[in-house]
């Protein structure tokens, strides 16, 4: 479906196959001379399809057409090297795109989500079903790097670039002060919580995740436009129920700990998840994967808070609460 949001603003629907998130928005500005799409879907027939098929529909000629993107994950970049002409700029982050430039494999996320529980004979699954796996970019383009504050003008419009890192270490959103437009991304979503997860030591995406929502909580914004789901208002009342979700989370993983230690796998089967399944091991491995990553992440702010500690000798890693 297409959609005529403002003048010469519209948004795409691309369904995201056999996905929980059911589509992704991308966004459609046109210039006077140069067209800009935000986010693209994922590197699959059907998204592809439906982006050229609306693309079309809005006379759009890609040989003229720029691309920016939000973060990584395949849902928002897998497309855009099938979707970008040689004439085409991409803009993206440079943390984000540090990541594909270092980029060896999977070997080291199955490494420590192994020291972190996940099932060793089940790894290789999650991996071979992950989204950035089956439809990320099968080539990655030449990517113009822009940072927090740069200004993009197409048309009547003049985006900020804002960076709100949490979702990826390099999330970006858009704003557009004269018409209070927020293009979020995967960092501020109305019906679904933004998946945070991490698979680092070194790393603490919900501290970071948190401390954008706050500076995202500032702006004066009259509509946000999400990756996923529907447009809303009143970002602020959003922000507070992200907020206090995230400290709920972490009140049940303490209660879950005071029966004694665990590792993040075993955590994450006895938080609640809002999917169709009557027990953990129903849960599709791709879920689990995720569902451990997000544990890991509320287990590392934990830590870092002092509200819980580790078990260092003992692997897989455990966690308890402090004395």
């Amino acid at each position: 479906m297409t959609e005529q949001l403002f003048p010469d603003f519209y948004c795409i629907q691309v369904p995201l196959p056999k996905s929980p998130l059911k589509y992704l928005n991308s966004y459609v500005v046109k210039g006077g001379g140069r067209s800009l799409v935000v986010d693209t879907g994922l590197n699959h027939r059907e998204c592809l399809e439906t982006m050229r098929t609306g693309l079309a529909k809005l006379d759009v000629d890609l040989n003229h057409t720029d691309f920016f993107i939000t973060h990584l994950h395949a849902d928002h970049f897998g497309l855009v090297g099938r979707l970008a002409s040689r004439n085409s700029r991409i803009y993206f982050n440079r943390p984000d795109s540090e990541l594909i430039e270092s980029w060896n494999g999977f070997g080291q996320m199955i490494a420590y989500a192994e020291r972190n529980g996940f099932p060793k004979a089940e790894l290789h699954s999650a991996l071979e079903n992950h989204p950035g796996h089956k439809h990320g970019s099968k080539w990655v383009p030449k990517l113009n790097i822009i940072n927090d504050g740069d200004i993009f003008e197409i048309g009547a419009y003049r985006f900020i670039c804002i960076i709100t890192p949490g979702h990826t270490k390099g999330h970006m959103c858009l704003y557009e002060p004269s018409r209070k437009i927020l293009i979020a991304g995967d960092h501020l979503l109305i019906d679904i919580t933004p998946n945070i997860q991490c698979w680092a030591d070194d790393q603490n995406p919900l501290k970071e995740y948190l401390a954008s929502l706050k500076r995202v909580g500032k702006l004066d914004v009259a509509l946000v436009l999400p990756g996923h789901r529907r447009r809303f208002s009143d970002h602020r009342r959003r922000i507070d129920e992200l907020m206090q979700h995230h400290e709920d989370r972490m009140t049940e993983i303490c209660d879950i700990l005071r029966s004694g230690p665990k590792n993040a796998y075993e955590v994450a089967s006895q938080m609640s998840w809002d999917i169709r399944c009557e027990t953990w091991n129903e849960f599709p491995v791709t879920q689990r994967w995720f569902a451990t990553g997000e544990a890991i992440s509320h287990l590392r702010f934990l830590e870092e808070t002092k509200r819980i500690v580790r078990s260092k000798e003992i692997i897989p890693t455990t966690f308890y609460l402090a004395k």
